[in-house]
Parts: C-alpha cells; sequence; structure tokens
C-alpha cells in the first residue's frame, strides 16, 4: 500500500503463523514501510482495528495512507507504545514485531547506518532522540567502547578497535570509521570487517536489546486470548532474547499461559533469500496466549 518500495521478510511464515482473519485486531510494532502491514490488513479487513508503530519519521510518513483508511498510527518507540496500549488497556490478536534496521536506513547515506554508505555518524532510528554514533565514536572511553563492541558486536578483537578509534578521533563520517576499523583488524575474512562494530553502535544508539528485554513482557499482556505474537530478529543477541522469554513462559507446564508454534526458529528459504538478501540471517519465533 505504501508508495515506497520495500520487501517485507519472511512475509509467507508470518502469515502463516498469525494466520489473520476477517475482523482480528493487529498491532504492528516496527510497521516501517507497511510491507507486513499491508497484507494483514488485507485479510482483517479492519484498518479501524489496527496500530502501527514505528519511531521513523520517514516510516510515520510512509504510513499515512494506512491512517486515512482509519488505521491508528503511533510515533514512538515500540517499548513506550507498548507501555501506553497497556495503560489504555488494549488487547490484540495478532502482535508483530520485525527488529533490527531497514534495508532503506542502510541505503540512506544520510542516516548514517551503514559502512558501504559514506555519510554522517548518526545511526538513530528515531531522529528525536539526543545520542548518536558520533557520541558514542568521539565521546566515549576506550574501556566503554571495548566493552560496547564486545557485547553488543561480539567482536573478538575489540580492544584493538577500541584503541584504533580513540587514536584517530575525532571521527566524522562512517566511512571514515569503516577505514579505521579495517585498520585495526586482520584481513582475509569474508565479512567486512566493520561489520561487528558497525552493529554494536546502532544497537548501543537505539538501546535495542534493553528495549526488547523490557518490551516482551508487555507484549505478553496486550494479547487476547488466543492472540498470536511473532518477533524477527536478525542477529543471535536478539533471538538468545526472543528465545530465552519464549520459553519461560510457554512450554508443557501446567501453569503455562502460552504455547511455542514454533519450536525452533522459521529462517528463510534459499528463494527468498535471493530476492531479499536482508532476510539471510532472520528468525521467526511465534507463540500463542491459550
Amino acid at each position: 500500500m505504501s508508495q515506497i518500495i520495500h520487501t517485507p521478510v519472511l512475509l509467507d511464515a508470518v502469515m502463516t503463523y498469525l494466520a489473520p482473519e476477517k475482523g482480528e485486531s493487529y498491532l504492528d510494532l516496527t510497521a516501517g514501510y507497511g510491507g507486513h502491514a499491508g497484507v494483514v490488513l488485507e485479510h482483517t479487513q479492519a484498518p479501524k482495528k489496527a496500530v502501527l508503530v514505528d519511531r521513523d519519521q520517514t516510516a510515520i510518513e510512509a504510513l499515512g495512507e494506512f491512517k486515512s483508511l482509519g488505521a491508528r498510527v503511533i510515533h514512538a518507540s515500540f517499548e513506550e507504545a507498548s507501555q501506553m496500549l497497556v495503560q489504555q488497556g488494549e488487547h490484540f490478536d495478532m502482535l508483530l514485531a520485525d527488529l533490527g534496521v531497514s534495508s532503506l536506513h542502510l541505503n540512506t547515506s544520510s542516516r548514517g547506518f551503514a559502512f558501504s554508505q559514506d555519510g554522517p555518524l548518526d545511526m538513530r532510528m528515531d531522529q528525536r532522540a539526543e545520542l548518536t554514533a558520533a557520541t558514542v565514536v568521539n565521546i566515549y572511553d576506550k574501556d566503554s567502547l571495548e566493552q560496547l563492541l564486545r557485547t553488543y558486536g561480539e567482536e573478538p578483537r575489540a580492544r584493538a578497535v577500541a584503541t584504533a578509534i580513540v587514536a584517530h578521533r575525532p571521527i566524522e563520517t562512517t566511512a571514515e570509521l569503516a577505514r579505521v576499523v579495517a585498520g585495526a583488524l586482520p584481513k582475509g575474512s569474508k565479512m567486512h570487517p566493520a561489520t561487528r562494530s558497525f552493529q554494536a553502535i546502532r544497537i548501543a544508539v537505539n538501546d535495542e536489546l534493553g528495549q526488547l528485554e523490557r518490551s516482551i513482557p508487555l507484549w505478553l499482556r496486550l494479547l487476547k486470548p488466543g492472540g498470536r505474537l511473532a518477533i524477527i530478529s536478525f542477529h543471535s543477541l536478539e533471538d538468545r532474547i526472543v528465545k530465552q522469554a519464549f520459553a519461560d513462559v510457554a512450554g508443557d507446564r501446567y501453569d503455562a499461559n502460552f504455547r511455542l508454534l514454533t519450536k525452533h526458529p522459521v529462517v528463510a528459504a534459499a528463494d527468498e533469500i535471493a530476492i531479499n538478501p536482508r532476510a539471510r540471517s532472520a528468525k521467526l519465533r511465534v507463540l500463542q496466549q491459550k
């Protein structure tokens, strides 16, 4: 429905597990450019029962089309929106959270997410936020940088990278940062040497893991009886949080109020990856309230 071309990840699997039916309510916690939402609403035929959330201003503008049909559009982080919806006593048949950075972010140099696009060190998903990648790169001390790179990027040479970053300050652009990181690491890896460091800085700027940990309990409270919660993650740190949170509330225990619909994460088939390379690292996990 959006005029922005965007290929939603694992769309067929999401539709299979959410199984939207006419008249059901839907909460999209990372609605983006409406790729998943458009298809879900084609089945529910109930835009007035849909709530679409995103913290990115460009996405909010793209979602205006859904708003004109009656959907509620919220410009906020999924944590803030979830807290508000819980306080308002809302409940939904379907919840979807497609985590991570979108390909449109990566392809927009001015947003500063990608080492392949030279731009300012920004990386904010919410342009209203104060913390930017420039602050992390140029202000954080070496020990804090090392810890961040090791924890959020799982960078085995975090100390060498942190040392190089501090030595080359000020660093102003993504291309500069990528060169500094690459110079601190041995050559020969198939993966770009800055991949882990850029992931770590982006996660820190947007508090991605903290928001996810705090939000999942809220999402469980927002489900109706029989409601389905689907989460798509893109790296092991996110997936680990989702897997553990689901295991804590679902299972064969007599007191479990949820059941897993995916015993193992659903991943993209080769044909989808060929069309949409971003799907390569995507993992879908789904649970349902009993």
